[in-house]
């Protein structure tokens, strides 16, 4: 893509399919003379102008609304026209189509470039704004995750990195991170007065106060993470424990058949809902048990628990307190440990009793279960939801400050603290190598830098935008 960032491209930039409106865009250097050409008249920047669009025969092939923002006053930064016409896609089609043969006949001499006009990649519009200095990197990914939110709260946190709150906190960090840099740098001139300049110039509070607040933009960006991402919700236990009930319950529809018979669910049923504006994906599976003791589609099904327990984020392993038999008792226990052991680093197994409606006054509350329910009446699903919300590290309190984030960004966030530190413990030697200490601050700031796109290989720019849909 960056190849061919000089080309001029064009794009349906409405959905597929039918609609009111359709937009084509059109983005490149020097758009002036071929706009005029193609709706048979100037255009005045910014202004919408009402016209028939007519192809090589002076058929009309539709009647649009042309608006033309030349540079740098657009979107990407180049020369953009709009034409925003009805939303059929053979219309949308036979619009581009003239497009692209205008372009190919374009003689003059002050618009060669014309031939090159060429359809739009996936992100490329956005990908030119960030190239073009309208957006930095962190808030071209932020144009994506508003398409993409599925929540009201993730389309605010969206919102707010879009329009620079993360940049934002980012660059004061980084300003504050080069301050620090230039007085390290300037006692390195001075080594047999260092220590005396390291006090004076208070370099470690200095260190402490960008480490604390780099810490802090963390764990926002793993609350914005959490929005942007949601959570994968894995139900699971022994057959008819009540996952399926507890899988509509969450949901509150009736998504998955509930039986008494042991083996109804034989597959993975999923569904996503939210919880205080955070997505999760619940999935529900087939109940875990000896596979001498199950059939064969059975144990497929089980197969698939399994896989997906070791993909989830966080595991409810429901417990039927009704069931009061030792050897159901030392099946949970087993169960248990089996899942724990297959856990990932990162998920979380939250146990839960089930059917406390039902609880025979002989049977023991587990010792270990966090949540007691009834998902057949609804009994504790409040509670649960808070668990779920507290084991994800969602904070409510906050949720009004956040703004989205990705896996990339907490990862270079990690490695800024690791290398700040770095830095911190230099500082507990009796002789400080301040050239080391130095190395240490600048790749904390190279790795803030990545965030907003300062420095990012094209690799990375090629991963990125090509997640984008056409036309944005």
């Amino acid at each position: 893509m960056l190849a061919l960032r000089d080309d001029p491209i064009m794009a349906v930039a409405t959905p597929p399919g039918r609609g009111a409106v359709g937009v084509v865009r059109i983005s490149g250097r020097n758009l002036q003379d071929y706009a005029a050409r193609l709706c048979q008249q100037a255009l005045k920047p910014r202004h919408a102008h009402l016209l028939a669009l007519k192809d090589d025969q002076g058929h009309v092939l539709d009647q649009v609304l042309a608006i033309y923002f030349p540079s740098p006053h657009s979107y990407t930064g180049e020369d953009v026209l709009e034409l925003q016409g009805h939303g059929g896609p053979v219309v949308m089609q036979m619009v581009m189509a003239h497009c692209l043969a205008l372009a190919q006949s374009s003689k003059s001499p002050s618009a060669v470039w014309l031939p090159h006009l060429r359809l739009a990649q996936a992100g490329e519009f956005t990908q030119r704004a960030f190239l073009n200095q309208k957006l930095d990197l962190a808030q071209a990914e932020a144009v994506a995750d508003l398409i993409d939110a599925n929540t009201a709260a993730a389309v605010r946190s969206a919102s707010r990195s879009m329009q620079g709150a993360f940049s934002d906190q980012v660059n004061a960090l980084k300003a504050a991170l080069v301050h620090l840099r230039v007085q390290i740098e300037a006692c390195l001139d001075f080594p047999e007065e260092d220590l005396d300049f390291i006090e004076q110039l208070q370099v470690r509070a200095q260190l402490q106060n960008v480490l604390t607040q780099t810490s802090t933009l963390s764990a926002q960006a793993q609350q914005g993470a959490l929005l942007r991402d949601g959570l994968k919700l894995v139900i699971a236990g022994q057959p008819n424990v009540g996952k399926s009930s507890l899988l509509n319950a969450l949901a509150g529809a009736e998504l998955a058949i509930v039986t008494p018979i042991a083996g109804t669910t034989r597959d993975v049923l999923g569904q996503s809902i939210q919880m205080e504006g955070v997505p999760i994906h619940v999935l529900d599976t087939a109940g875990l048990r000896a596979h001498e003791e199950a059939d064969e589609v059975e144990q497929i099904g089980m197969q698939r628990a399994w896989a997906q327990i070791q993909q989830a984020d966080m595991v409810l392993l429901l417990n039927d307190v009704s069931r009061t038999a030792p050897d159901y008792q030392n099946q949970q226990r087993q169960l248990q440990q089996d899942i724990q052991g297959r856990l990932a680093k990162h998920t979380h197994l939250l146990l839960v009793d089930n059917k406390s409606d039902m609880r025979a006054q002989a049977a023991m509350p587990s010792a270990t279960a966090s949540v007691r329910i009834s998902a057949k009446h609804g009994d504790g699903l409040d509670e649960l939801r808070a668990q779920i919300l507290r084991l994800a590290g969602w904070q409510s309190s906050a949720q009004e400050g956040v703004f989205t984030a990705r896996a990339r960004h907490l990862d270079a966030l990690a490695r800024v603290q690791q290398h700040l530190r770095a830095a911190d413990a230099l500082l507990n030697h009796a002789q400080p190598a301040l050239d080391l200490l130095a190395e240490e601050c600048r790749l904390a700031q190279h790795s803030l830098s990545s965030l907003t796109g300062e420095f990012s290989a094209d690799d990375l720019l090629g991963e990125i935008f090509s997640n984008f849909c056409i036309g944005k």
